[in-house]
């Protein structure tokens, strides 16, 4: 009896898989940190923290329920899981912190949250792919 055939398994450095996590938390602090200048709000620095870490949080639980470290670089699996976690874990975290969740903010998080943790992911793996042709 042959074995079956198993599909190659890429193992990805820590290095990737720790560079794609602090992508996300780059991107989702520059989404903060312009969604605060655009409303010219004060504390800049902290701030940026205070508006940002709902929606890292989220993040973060998106990473954990896609197992993100298996593939960070995965646009549907781990860009998609970690985008609508980012989105629906930070608008569900504001809420219970009593800060601000309307329909026109909801609407410019889904796009802007989405171009940035899964728009990295769609560059990377076209860039991939032109590299390998």
């Amino acid at each position: 009896m042959t074995p079956p055939i198993q599909r190659p398994v890429h193992v990805l450095s820590k290095g990737t898989i720790a560079a794609a996590a602090v992508t996300d938390a780059v991107l989702i602090l520059v989404f903060a940190a312009v969604g605060r200048d655009a409303h010219q709000r004060g504390d800049v620095v902290a701030g940026v923290f205070l508006t940002a870490w709902p929606f890292l949080a989220g993040a973060a639980l998106g990473w954990l329920a896609s197992k993100a470290w298996r593939n960070p670089l995965a646009v549907r699996r781990t860009g998609l899981a970690v985008w609508l976690g980012a989105l629906a874990g930070g608008m569900v975290l504001r809420l219970l912190t009593s800060q601000t969740v309307v329909l026109p903010f909801i609407i410019v998080a889904l796009l802007s949250l989405g171009l940035l943790l899964v728009g990295w992911r769609l560059v990377w793996a076209g860039a991939r792919r032109l590299r390998n042709n």
